[in-house]
């Protein structure tokens, strides 16, 4: 696949460089994709419970956005080489830690730890891709992150094509895992060779102070607050809302003393937006296999190869997202993202069989630019905040997403079916299936019992799953409100530009 030509070549090293950033985003994104198509492996090797299945899938995603904030705040005076090193060594201890792995406990720490690989590659190849393409940032960072999707593709591909394979090794999963070693190493050789850039906020002369308050006081409230969420979380304690309230407090009131700011109004925006933009897309991804699992045709691994098709053509639009973000603006394309997003979702919400292909494809087109040129409008319009600002973002993200996206629409699918099972022709099913109900951050959330569940006849089971599928798919309609309040506020944003005399960069001197 050739690569869009920008206005001024790239010089070679420079796309050596870019490159050794892509391969290092399709690692982390290829263990993802294992991981996701393997914890069914896992469970029957290890006998998990769900609740150590959901403490595996959490392992694999706090420290990714803790490692982003960490080497953010310190990136600039270390270097991005150290930081790359570091990441190529976390990814493979934590592979050979994953497939010495014997039980739960030992693979939820190499877990941990290939989280933490993953969140510092990403704190570096941002940035680094953002300097070394300073006049065309939003191109180049779509087309970065066409790696995201392609490394999930190819992890799900594998599984899919692989399903029983387990060459020179004794379980399926440690062979599946064993296959990340290769654009790990990949990486690794490209990155040791390459000179990277100074970022452009230092090689301007923009000082630590002036970056810490373009998130201010404010920025750093949103970020501390999820931040110990997710700290507790990891440690395995319960954290309230509240005392998470007082920690972020904090953290902002000594940020805003030492800034002496509130944080920039429009970069403080963006970081509201960012938590529901994950969850249209991260979040949307995790539960799609289970929300189309009883929707979808007799097909083997249906929901798997969605997952593949939609990856696809997420890489491949990225690709080319130059002319597109030169044709519409950044700001421009996510008003027509989100918009095609609420489309896809409520379409997905109605469909069942084959029609799923039509509504995936819809909803993949409106996803796919969202999260990339989010990024490129962060770094081009607050480069004085440098990585900060630009890996804050998808730090604030990605712990949205884990603290109250992902369980947000876990609660609203069990309030749905409790609706639904409390319907008169179903109340006698609901009475043998009916579970203990279980807190959550959003409260008492009802469930259902899964041993009774199993035990139930087949012609209950059948109406069940009825239910369910209608149940499932319903929760694409609630997650459809999350790209309205985004479309509300990139029109808000659209506007404020245009009073400005339209979308430009800001530019460091």
């Amino acid at each position: 696949m050739s690569t869009p030509t920008q206005s001024s070549p790239a010089s070679a090293s420079d796309m050596k460089l870019f490159w050794a950033c892509f391969i290092a985003l399709v690692a982390t994104s290829f263990v993802f994709g294992v991981r996701a198509n393997t914890i069914g492996e896992l469970q029957n090797s290890f006998n998990l419970s769900e609740s150590q299945k959901g403490d595996i899938n959490g392992a694999g995603m706090w420290p990714f956005a803790l490692s982003i904030i960490f080497f953010s705040l310190i990136i600039d005076k270390i270097g991005y080489k150290i930081v790359a090193i570091f990441a190529v060594l976390c990814h493979l201890v934590s592979l050979v830690l994953t497939l010495r792995a014997s039980g739960f406990e030992s693979f939820y720490w190499s877990t941990l730890l290939v989280a933490v690989a993953n969140g510092t590659v990403e704190s570096f190849i941002n940035p680094v891709v953002a300097t070394v393409f300073n006049k065309e940032k939003s191109k180049w960072l779509n087309i970065l992150h066409a790696g995201w999707p392609a490394g999930l593709a190819l992890g799900a591909l594998f599984c899919a094509l692989l399903p029983d394979t387990k060459l020179f090794f004794n379980a399926v999963w440690q062979f599946r895992f064993a296959l990340c070693f290769i654009p790990v190493i990949a990486y690794g050789i490209l990155i040791l060779a390459r000179q990277f850039p100074v970022n452009e906020r230092v090689a301007a002369g923009v000082s630590y102070r002036d970056m810490l308050s373009e998130v201010g006081a404010i920025g750093f409230f949103i970020i501390g607050t999820l931040a110990y969420f997710a700290v507790m979380q990891m440690l395995g304690q319960a954290a309230s809302l509240t005392s998470s309230l007082i920690v972020g407090a904090l953290i902002g009131i000594a940020a805003g003393l030492y800034t002496r700011s509130l944080g920039n109004w429009l970069f403080l925006l963006v970081l509201i937006i960012i938590g529901p933009l994950a969850t249209t897309e991260l979040g949307t991804d995790g539960w799609m296999p289970e929300l189309l699992k009883l929707s979808g045709p007799d097909f083997p691994n249906f929901a798997t190869w969605i997952f593949v098709y939609v990856s696809v053509i997420m890489t491949i639009l990225r690709f080319y997202a130059g002319p597109i973000v030169h044709r519409f603006s950044p700001i421009g394309l996510l008003v027509i993202s989100a918009s095609i997003a609420i489309v896809g979702l409520l379409f997905l919400s109605k469909s069942t069989g084959w029609a799923i292909l039509a509504a995936s494809t819809i909803y993949a087109f409106g996803k796919t630019f969202l999260w990339s040129t989010t990024l490129g409008l962060t770094s081009e319009q607050f480069p004085k905040g440098g990585a900060l600002t630009l890996n804050g973002v998808s730090a604030v993200g990605v712990l949205f997403l884990g603290v109250l996206g992902s369980p947000y629409i876990g609660y609203q699918q069990d309030l749905d079916m409790q609706k639904r099972l409390s319907n008169p022709e179903h109340t006698a099913l609901y009475s043998q299936i009916k579970g203990q109900d279980t807190p959550g951050i959003f409260g008492s959330a009802p469930t259902l019992d899964q041993e009774k569940i199993k035990a139930l006849p087949a012609p209950q089971l059948q109406q069940l799953e009825v239910v369910q599928a209608a149940s499932k798919r319903n929760v694409f309609t609630t997650i459809a409100l999350l790209p309205t309040f985004m479309l509300l506020c990139y029109l808000g944003m659209f506007l404020y530009f245009r009073s400005k005399g339209g979308y430009k960069p800001v530019e460091l001197s």
